[in-house]
């Protein structure tokens, strides 16, 4: 059981995130990795 950890340990593979979550990877098994925006780097490309 469990949620399958991504992004460095500071995302949680699920279906769905929640709103103050962002999508940044997809994990191995199709499920989006959920990360707290706190964690994403702060020069995101498409953030311009």
């Amino acid at each position: 059981g469990g949620t399958r950890k991504c992004w460095n340990f500071h995302g949680k593979c699920r279906h769905k995130c929640f709103k103050k979550e962002k999508v940044y990877v997809y994990c191995t098994n199709n499920k989006l990795c959920c990360v707290k925006s706190r964690y994403l780097p702060k020069n995101l490309p498409w953030q311009i």
